[in-house]
């Protein structure tokens, strides 16, 4: 981290991104969001970000919502801090996740309003995850920036053969979409089916554990894999099949578009308008007709989209989310 310092009118401002429980979610899209608002950041001129367990801080910025996290929401607003909270998180994407999930998805919506309501703004990642929070009752002010997406990194820079092979990306949870990707590897033998990522067996529900015991010789479940690795596989496949059935926003649908791999994405509510289809990206409504257009992607019977859907990601580089969070950080 650069020790420089912003300046804000005439005022330095310290700004404490509370990396705490950065282990714990390093895997997830919260900790990818995480790192990439240190990255947006830290290249910024004058920015000056601290360790506010160990330093003096003006603004903290919280991506969870664990109960330390409140605590120290409240304390910071007590020590006449200001204090910024991430809604990553909905009661919408939190059901149909980990086991029991279901049962207590509206004690998570109530927590989740409280924890983010702690702050003097609240910061979510699209327009349509905010009109989920302003469904909850909550009238704190609500800014609009993207997660990012460092697409210098993953842009590719060289020509390359694509194998017709199918990839998606995400968590073993029935919300991604796993069994209708499962599904469709049934349906498709002729092609080969590759989901990365995991999830503990402790967390899967009954009938995830029981579909990821599918033989299918066309089916693989490598794991997770480091950044470096992944996007290898963005260069390398095919197609990049988001079967999501709900989202905040989706960072690995940024990285598949900065890496120009052919997308094809669930017609959900949330980029219905997001993404416009057949322009930016292929959309399916079901099975059967995501069979079809993943033909006609793989066997380039349909344009390309990736040039457009690579303009889609340079909108939300991190650089630009850099100079968002920073006007976000003077308007408080």
């Amino acid at each position: 981290m650069k020790n420089e310092k912003y300046e804000i009118g005439s005022e330095y401002v310290k700004i404490w991104i509370d990396q705490r429980d950065e282990k714990v979610v390093a895997k997830s899209g919260i900790g990818k969001a995480m790192e990439h608002q240190i990255r947006a950041l830290e290249h910024k001129e004058g920015v000056q970000l601290v360790n506010g367990k160990k330093e003096e801080y003006d603004i903290v910025h919280f991506n969870m919502f664990f109960p330390h996290s409140v605590l120290s929401a409240m304390i910071a607003k007590w020590k006449k801090k200001k204090v910024v909270f991430h809604a990553h998180s909905t009661m919408e994407d939190f059901k149909d996740s980990f086991i029991g999930s279901n049962l207590i998805a509206y004690l998570f919506k109530w927590w989740i309003v409280f924890a983010y309501t702690r702050g003097d703004v609240i910061i979510t990642p699209t327009d349509y995850s905010k009109k989920l929070l302003q469904s909850y009752g909550i009238k704190k002010r609500i800014e609009v920036v993207s997660n990012g997406i460092d697409v210098a990194y993953f842009e590719n820079k060289h020509p390359i053969k694509r194998q017709k092979n199918i990839m998606s990306v995400g968590h073993f949870i029935e919300r991604k979409g796993l069994l209708d990707f499962i599904e469709l590897a049934k349906q498709m033998p002729e092609y080969e089916f590759y989901w990365y990522g995991h999830t503990a067996e402790a967390l899967q529900t009954p009938r995830i554990k029981e579909a990821l015991q599918t033989n299918l010789p066309n089916l693989h479940f490598p794991g997770y894999l480091s950044k470096d690795e992944l996007k290898e596989k963005y260069h390398d496949m095919g197609l990049f099949l988001f079967m999501t059935h709900e989202e905040t926003e989706g960072i690995v649908l940024l990285e598949a578009f900065a890496a120009e791999i052919p997308v094809l994405v669930r017609d959900i509510d949330i980029y219905k308008t997001m993404f416009i289809e057949n322009e930016v990206v292929y959309k399916f409504t079901d099975n059967h007709v995501c069979c079809q257009k993943v033909i006609d992607i793989l066997e380039e019977k349909v344009p390309s989209l990736t040039k457009r859907a690579y303009q889609e990601a340079l909108k939300r580089d991190i650089d630009k989310i850099g100079d968002q969070l920073i006007e976000v950080y003077q308007s408080i």
